[in-house]
Parts: C-alpha cells; sequence; structure tokens
C-alpha cells in the first residue's frame, strides 16, 4: 500500500471512531445537572448579570460537560417560590460529574454566586426517554 493511501485511511478510520464516539455521546443516556437559582432581594441586575456570565462560561473550561442550556423564569403558574433562574447542565457519566463539581473553575464560580445567593435547589438524573 501506498504511503498517501495508508494515512487516508488512518484517517478516515480515525474520523469514523470520533463519530461514533460523539454519536454515542448524543443518542446515549445523559446525566442531568439541573441547578436552580434564588437571588437574595438585595442583588442587583448587575450582580445577577455577572453569575449569569460566570455560569455560562463553565463549558468552555470544564470539557467534562456535554451540554450547557439555561434561562430565566418565565412560567405564569405563580409557583416557582421565588427561584429564577435554571441551569441545565449534562454529563456523559458519573465521573464527568467527579469532575466538574471539584473543578477549580467551578469552584471559582460558586465564589461569584455565593454572595448573591439566598436559595438553590440541585437535582441530577439519568435522562429517560
Amino acid at each position: 500500500m501506498k504511503k498517501p493511501l495508508a494515512i487516508f485511511l488512518i484517517l478516515v478510520a480515525f474520523a469514523s471512531i470520533l463519530h461514533a464516539q460523539n454519536s454515542k455521546q448524543v443518542k446515549g443516556k445523559l446525566l442531568r445537572h439541573v441547578v436552580l437559582l434564588k437571588f437574595k432581594d438585595a442583588s442587583t441586575a448587575a450582580d445577577i448579570k455577572k453569575v449569569e456570565n460566570a455560569f455560562r462560561k463553565l463549558p468552555s473550561k470544564i470539557s467534562a460537560v456535554k451540554g450547557f442550556e439555561w434561562g430565566t423564569n418565565n412560567s405564569p403558574e405563580n409557583i416557582n417560590q421565588g427561584f429564577t433562574h435554571c441551569f441545565f447542565v449534562s454529563f456523559s457519566s458519573e465521573k464527568d460529574r467527579e469532575v466538574y463539581l471539584p473543578h477549580p473553575a467551578h469552584k471559582a464560580f460558586v465564589d461569584v454566586l455565593t454572595p448573591h445567593l439566598d436559595k438553590v435547589l440541585v437535582v441530577d438524573y439519568w435522562a429517560k426517554k
């Protein structure tokens, strides 16, 4: 086999493996980490924005995070008990969550959050269909 063809076949095989791994993450079960936040009444809009920005940066700093969403409550039911923000972090495994929780970037986020936090509710679950 000629060298360029062998290199090409190796690259194709490597790409196939990466694709299979990525497909497995999308199709496989995900561990969801749901974080609901209620901020102190004294927290300003700027304080809350700082917390939002710090949380949004975590996926780019912690490779164990496989998915991330967040938003603010807009339910008309008025049964949110003061929780205004929901952050939804996904992991491929419990081991990934074990990497995330003590990670220095996560700890730095907690330091930004803590002065403004009134209450937090965390629920982790394995996603099912």
